[in-house]
């Protein structure tokens, strides 16, 4: 079965740190750009970050940091100095289209993506 699994969110104190993993499994990522998306209730989705396959990136929010690691086909978000606003579901992506390179225009961060993982929920309070 092709598809992506994130997995590290969870409850964090404000000012805390979190690393998100997103993992491919049926498939290799090494070609394929990963952006992480993330949803608050009564929100629209809104796109983090991403990395390209040559591993360029671009971060929409300061305090992420976006890495991957195609030796263990998978694709990290570093979150720094957490508030309670980041909390959310958070979601990732991965598209083969344009090589994997990383786009932002009109509002929309890459893709069309081919493949995205169920989320994985960050929660932020004391």
């Amino acid at each position: 079965q092709l598809r992506l699994v994130e997995s590290g969110g969870g409850l964090v104190k404000p000012g805390g740190s979190l690393t998100l993993s997103c993992t491919a499994s049926g498939f290799t990522l090494d070609n394929f750009g990963v952006a992480w998306f993330r949803q608050a209730p009564g929100k629209e989705r809104e796109g983090v970050s991403c990395i390209s396959s040559g591993s360029g990136h671009i971060n929409m929010k300061a305090r992420f940091t976006i890495s991957r690691d195609n030796a263990k086909n998978t694709v990290y978000l570093q979150i720094d100095s957490l508030k309670p606003e980041d909390t959310a579901t958070y979601y990732c992506g991965a598209y083969a289209k344009n090589a994997g390179s990383c786009t932002y225009a009109n509002g929309v961060l890459s893709g069309p993506y081919d493949y995205w993982g169920q989320g994985t929920q960050v929660t932020v309070s004391s």
